[in-house]
């Protein structure tokens, strides 16, 4: 029992119960990525755009990406508790928003705003997992968090699917207010306001600014990349210009900071390096299947969209597998380099079948190429936020967690619209003027799967790299702090 189980008396039913509004808290805001996934192109239709089909999964994922590593440090000041119920009524507000929105810029603004309660929501239970459980429990207790992305990525495309096909998309949206309700009522009753004793009230105001402004220049300008045509180069490069300039700013803001929110001696250390690396590659890979296959099954098959929901079932069905099975390994072996190498042998794997796809694709081998993939991608969740908690005391559990959150955020972030342009550059290119609509929107896709195959081998690459520090050899866990010594040399 560590020090936290003790100090608030965290016997094993009240355990069960913090565990309990944790994935529900973490379900409400995992559902609705999987959810829009098979509702987009219904909504892609009734609000008209396709050339924006990307803005509503970029600009989430822009936003939550900024508020995981705020929010993970407010929580160091203000307690656990009070953000994560924020974040679940923020959330729901603009669930409801985005269930009324009537174009497509309403839609992308609504969602936006909704990321903030996501980032939250996706990064504050692994931290508590984190801070209540041992080194060698967090395994097996983060693999059963991590499921409940499975779990939300299996009902989100039956779900959006069928309620998209029969009530409307607008639904998909308004089903999270129930399920956040839950949440609310769960963890208001039974989880305790986890908080560091002695952690300074100082926010990091320049940090903040520096870090939102760099991380939305840098969007925007991946963004407008998509379409070169419409958009001068010199904009676009302003902007990455622009984004470059508030990161150096910013990484000099955090020096300087009394309680930085990221940080710069975590980057001294290798395994939280290639750790964030990992998964932003990870990331980027799992993201282009979630968006594209649903995609690949309704435009170019010929799905339903309920029918192309129950395509990702087995692959979300193998993820949640992997992710507990890869959870119980390293609780008991107290090893996870030899998984990482494993994840991304299997994910390649997986890639390089799905890069195959064409008008002639079967929905069964659709399936079984996918279910390949999610079952390589499931272990990241598991084996990589494991690695780095390992690595640190209790104190930096919040803001190592928080970050590897981040920079799964990220690789979607980046992702997404680099897919996006793979989607428009083919779709333009003289290569397929011959050929019919459905033939040019698979080779499209297949391009973006042979695109996640390089990330896939660099990641590889990378993992044999990890340093593997046994969970048996790992210190106590404890609230004390990196030593100052250690800080003073990474700045």
């Amino acid at each position: 029992m560590n020090n936290y189980q003790s100090q608030y008396n965290l016997n094993k039913s009240k355990i069960i119960m913090i565990m309990g509004g944790l994935m529900v808290g973490l379900l409400v805001a995992a559902l609705d990525n999987s959810i829009i996934s098979t509702a987009m192109p219904k909504i892609i239709g009734n609000l008209q755009g396709m050339e924006y089909y990307v803005w509503p999964f970029t600009s989430y994922m822009l936003t939550s990406t900024i508020a995981i590593i705020l929010f993970g440090k407010l929580s160091d000041i203000y307690g656990r508790k009070p953000i994560i119920i924020s974040g679940i009524i923020t959330f729901i507000i603009t669930s409801i928003m985005c269930g009324f929105a009537t174009n497509m810029l309403e839609l992308t603004i609504f969602r936006g705003l909704q990321g903030i309660g996501g980032g939250i929501l996706i990064s504050l239970p692994f931290i508590v997992v984190g801070e209540i459980f041992s080194p060698k429990e967090r395994g097996k207790y983060m693999g059963i968090l991590a499921s409940v992305f499975g779990i939300s990525s299996v009902l989100g495309p039956i779900l959006g699917g069928v309620i998209t096909d029969t009530i409307g998309w607008r639904w998909v949206f308004f089903v999270n207010v129930p399920i956040g309700i839950v949440a609310v009522i769960i963890l208001m009753y039974s989880l305790p306001n986890l908080k560091l004793p002695d952690v300074k009230k100082a926010i990091d105001y320049l940090g903040i600014i520096t870090f939102t402004l760099a991380m939305s220049a840098f969007f925007l300008g991946f963004t407008l990349a998509r379409d070169l045509n419409i958009y001068p180069l010199t904009v676009i490069f302003g902007l990455f210009l622009f984004a470059a300039l508030m990161f150096v700013l910013f990484i000099l803001a955090e020096k300087k900071a009394e309680e930085p929110i990221l940080p710069p001696y975590l980057f001294s250390n290798s395994i939280f390096t290639l750790s964030s690396i990992e998964n932003f590659l990870a990331t980027a890979i799992i993201f282009g299947g979630i968006v594209y296959i649903p995609l690949f099954a309704q435009n170019v098959i010929g799905m339903s969209a309920t029918n192309s929901g129950l395509v990702l079932i087995p692959m979300l069905i193998s993820l949640t597998i992997a992710s507990n099975i890869a959870g119980q390994i390293i609780s008991k072996t107290g090893k996870y380099k030899k998984l990482a190498i494993a994840e991304f042998v299997i994910t390649g794997i997986g890639i390089i079948l799905l890069s195959t796809m064409n008008v002639n694709t079967s929905p069964y081998a659709l399936v079984a190429y996918s279910t390949i993939l999610g079952l390589g991608s499931g272990m990241m969740y598991t084996v990589f936020t494991i690695s780095v908690q390992n690595a640190f005391s209790l104190r930096e559990i919040a803001i190592t967690t928080s970050a590897m959150q981040f920079f799964r955020n990220v690789g979607a972030t980046v992702a997404i619209p680099v897919f996006g342009y793979v989607i428009n550059y083919t779709m333009a290119s003289s290569a397929v003027i011959n050929l019919t609509p459905k033939e040019v929107l698979a080779v499209s896709i297949q391009n973006v799967f042979i695109t996640s195959i390089v990330l896939a081998f660099i990641a590889l690459v990378i993992a044999f790299f990890l340093k593997e520090m046994s969970l048996d050899e790992n210190k106590p866990v404890t609230q004390e702090k990196i030593p100052e010594e250690i800080v003073e040399k990474a700045k």
